[in-house]
């Protein structure tokens, strides 16, 4: 349940940037202005609308979702700094908190693609584990079938001795007296 949980989460968050990067590229020359008014250069608006597309479709995917969630990280810790960092103007300071929210979701998403890793590496693990066990278990049975065989041929060529230590003539089968012929003898 929190693997869908987590499929979730990420499809909410790569929904921002994928709306975001097509939003740049409906309107450049908006994207270009407001760059252009906090001193970045306006010819970052098609590389910025790209990286959002591209990142929050590959986020969307999860494909490389770690290094795309660290990338994404960083570009969303600049926004504050240079678009949201009025933070008297309670519009700006509210921008500045969903920035710090879709850090934090972008933080969760890594932190989960780790563990969805690390717990598919176990689970490889303990299934590598469990196979050699239970072959063991049959080279093991197999042994016991052997032996148990074996037994069988060796009790099949047991002969019984028949002792007659009084000389009364009413012989005993004397267990202790008991020889038992091996392969080769036959």
């Amino acid at each position: 349940m929190s693997k869908i949980a987590a499929i979730i989460g990420r499809l909410l968050i790569a929904i921002i940037f994928v709306v975001s990067g097509i939003g740049k590229f409906a309107d450049p020359s908006s994207t270009a202005q407001m760059l252009g008014s906090v001193g970045l250069s306006p010819a970052l608006a098609i590389p910025s609308g790209l990286f959002e597309l591209i990142a929050g479709l590959m986020l969307a995917a999860g494909f490389a979702v770690r290094l795309v969630a660290i990338a994404l990280f960083a570009f969303v810790a600049l926004t504050p700094l240079f678009f949201h960092n009025r933070f008297i103007d309670p519009l700006q300071a509210a921008m500045a908190m969903k920035n710090l929210a879709i850090m934090g979701g972008l933080m969760l998403a890594f932190a989960h693609s780790q563990m969805w890793s690390h717990y598919y590496g176990m689970t490889r693990q303990r299934r590598g584990e469990i196979a050699a066990r239970d072959a063991e278990k049959r080279a093991h049975d197999a042994e016991l079938r052997a032996a148990r065989a074996e037994g069988v041929i060796t009790a099949a060529k047991t002969e019984r001795v028949v002792v007659d230590r009084n000389g009364d003539g009413d012989g005993y089968v004397d267990s202790v007296a008991t020889r038992r012929r091996q392969w080769f003898d036959w």
